[in-house]
């Protein structure tokens, strides 16, 4: 087969599986663009925000500090500490992206959402991680969430209480399943317990979002431990 045709397919079977992930944090979006249209900003600075940031975390931190002048310096700081994980998380998929030509590699790092990040991962179990893949995951997520975080943004001013609908919980629902399409066993189990022990004795000692950070260094630490463990 040729190899454009083998890009073209790698691009495709990226869309699709980003489909479903696309789809259920859809609710989040619109939940987020509500609650920064209340917050006092336009839907064009929504819709900058989620096309420069791309961070739906991030940005619904930066929404509940957002006031008149923006305090930026907390805004700034807030953002990075939410999104220290991408540090440890680019370290995972690091190895795994072989196949990436060096001039793609920064517009790859600005596509790795978590949900980009897990299916990729999960991708590199059984298969090659190819840049067409990667990016057919990411370009489609990446437009699904601009369009969805706008919308809420235009509908925001109908809408009282966002979270009063639930909404919010899409984003603790998709990464239930990706966990599950990530499950391995009993390592698996010890790893998640520790990330998730580790995350909640955080959230009550410190405040947010320390305990993001906290969580992710937790389950990384248990990984390696395990890993070196079961090491010949």
């Amino acid at each position: 087969m040729p190899p454009d045709s083998v890009c073209v397919m790698s691009l495709r079977d990226g869309a699709f599986d980003a489909i479903p992930v696309s789809l259920a944090v859809a609710p989040f979006g619109l939940v987020l663009g509500a609650l920064a249209v209340q917050a006092g900003l336009s839907p064009a600075e929504v819709g900058l925000m989620s096309a420069l940031v791309f961070a739906g975390s991030a940005q619904f931190v930066a929404v509940d500090l957002w006031q008149t002048p923006a305090p930026v310096g907390v805004l700034a700081l807030t953002a990075l500490l939410v999104n220290l994980r991408h540090v440890l998380m680019g370290a995972a998929l690091s190895p795994k992206l072989g196949a990436f030509p060096p001039r793609l590699t920064a517009p790859a790092v600005f596509l790795m959402a978590d949900e980009i990040w897990a299916l990729g991962m999960r991708r590199a179990i059984d298969r090659t991680l190819t840049p067409s893949y990667w990016f057919g995951l990411g370009l489609l997520f990446y437009a699904n969430w601009f369009l969805w975080t706008l919308a809420g943004a235009l509908v925001g001013a109908v809408i009282d209480d966002p979270l009063r609908w639930g909404f919010d919980f899409a984003f603790v629902a998709v990464f239930l399943v990706l966990l599950a399409g990530m499950w391995r066993g009993r390592t698996s189990v010890v790893v998640w317990s520790a990330s998730a022990f580790a995350a909640v004795g955080a959230h009550q000692l410190l405040p947010p979002p320390w305990y993001v950070l906290i969580g992710a260094l937790a389950g990384m630490a248990v990984a390696a431990i395990s890993v070196d463990r079961t090491a010949p």
